[in-house]
C-alpha cells in the first residue's frame, strides 16, 4: 500500500509517518516543501494542475494531510489551511482516484464549548479565532469534495516532540531551562482553561486506522482524549516532572496557550463516533504523554 504523506517533517506528521510505517506492507512517501521530500508538494502555492501531476507520479493509494499552519497572520493561516485542502481535493478528482484522503482538522473549528457536555460531529461549528476559522474551511473543503475523505478534528495534541509554539512544548522548554533553581520564577498566563489533550501516538493510530479501515467511513471523526482537563494540571504535571523547586506565577489577566485556542475557556469533544467506526479509543492517559514529553526534552536538552 503507497501512502503520500503531506507535511510530514512536522510535528504531528513525523509521528504519523512513523506509525505507517510500521504497517504490513505499506510504503511511506514524504510530500512537502523541503529538499528531503520525495514529492515536491507546497500547499499554499501549488496550482491544482501541478499537484494533480504529482499525485499522478506518486501513485498513492491514500493521502494523508498533515500540513498545517498554527500560527503566523490571516494570509498564512488561509493559504495554509484553507486553500491546501481545496487544492488537494481538486487535484486528487484530477488524478488517479486514491483510495481514502485522510485530513487533520482541529477541535477549535468548534469554537468555545459549553462545561461538561462534550461536543459530537453534529454539534455546529462556531470558531472565534482566525485559526479556528480557516481549519473549518479546509474541512468543508474535504466532506464537499465528492472523494472517499475523512477529516480527524484533533484536541490539543501532547506528547514527545511536542513544539514550542504549543503550550506542553513552550513549558516543558522553559522548565529545562529554569533546572531545580529554588529561586527560579516561571510568569505564565490564566492556566484556568480546560483543554481535551491526546497523546501524540494515539493520534497517529487513528490515522492509520483510518487509512486501512475498509468501506465508507464518517466525513468528519473526533479524535480526543475524551476528558477536559485543566491546563494548570499539565503545566503543574511537567513541572513535577522537570524536579521544579521555583515559583509558577500565573497572570490571570493573560490567557495561557496559543493563539489557535485563545478565547476557549472549555474544550472537549466526544470520541465515541471514532470508537464506533474505527473500533479506536487512547490508550495513552495525559500521565503517560508528559512523562514521554519530558523524557524527550530531558534527553535532547531543548525541545524541537
Amino acid at each position: 500500500m503507497r501512502i503520500l504523506v503531506l507535511g510530514g517533517s512536522g510535528y504531528l506528521g513525523r509521528h504519523v509517518a512513523e506509525r505507517l510505517r510500521a504497517l504490513h506492507g505499506a510504503q511511506v512517501l514524504a510530500g512537502g516543501r523541503t529538499s528531503a521530500a520525495e514529492f515536491r508538494v507546497d500547499l499554499a502555492t501549488d496550482p491544482p494542475e501541478r499537484l494533480a501531476k504529482t499525485l499522478a507520479a506518486a501513485a498513492p493509494d491514500a493521502v494523508v494531510n498533515c500540513a498545517g499552519a498554527t500560527g503566523g497572520d490571516g494570509v498564512t493561516l488561509a493559504e495554509v489551511n484553507a486553500r491546501g485542502p481545496a487544492v488537494l481535493c481538486a487535484a486528487l478528482r484530477e488524478a488517479a482516484p486514491v483510495a481514502r484522503l485522510v485530513h487533520l482538522g482541529s477541535a477549535a473549528e468548534y469554537g468555545p464549548g459549553v462545561p461538561d457536555s462534550p461536543v459530537t460531529e453534529s454539534t455546529p461549528a462556531s470558531p472565534v479565532t482566525p485559526y479556528g476559522v480557516t481549519k473549518l474551511a479546509g474541512t468543508v473543503a474535504v466532506t464537499s469534495a465528492a472523494l472517499d475523505g475523512v477529516v480527524l478534528r484533533v484536541g490539543n495534541p501532547v506528547g514527545p516532540g511536542a513544539p514550542v509554539a504549543s503550550l506542553p512544548g513552550r513549558m516543558a522548554a522553559q522548565l529545562c531551562g529554569a533546572g531545580s533553581d529554588p529561586e527560579a520564577v516561571l510568569r505564565l498566563g490564566d492556566l484556568s482553561a480546560h483543554r481535551d489533550f491526546v497523546d501524540v501516538r494515539d493520534l497517529a493510530r487513528a490515522v492509520a486506522l483510518t487509512v486501512t479501515t475498509p468501506g465508507p467511513l464518517p466525513p468528519v471523526l473526533n479524535i480526543g482524549g475524551g476528558t477536559a482537563v485543566p491546563v494548570r494540571e499539565l503545566v503543574r504535571g511537567l513541572a513535577r516532572r522537570a524536579g521544579f523547586r521555583g515559583r509558577l506565577e500565573e497572570n490571570t489577566e493573560h490567557t495561557a496557550g496559543s493563539t489557535r485556542s485563545a478565547r476557549v475557556s472549555w474544550q472537549c469533544s466526544d470520541i465515541t463516533a471514532a470508537d464506533r467506526a474505527l473500533g479506536w479509543r487512547p490508550v495513552h492517559d495525559l500521565d503517560d504523554a508528559l512523562d514521554a514529553l519530558w523524557a524527550a526534552t530531558a534527553r535532547n536538552g531543548r525541545v524541537p
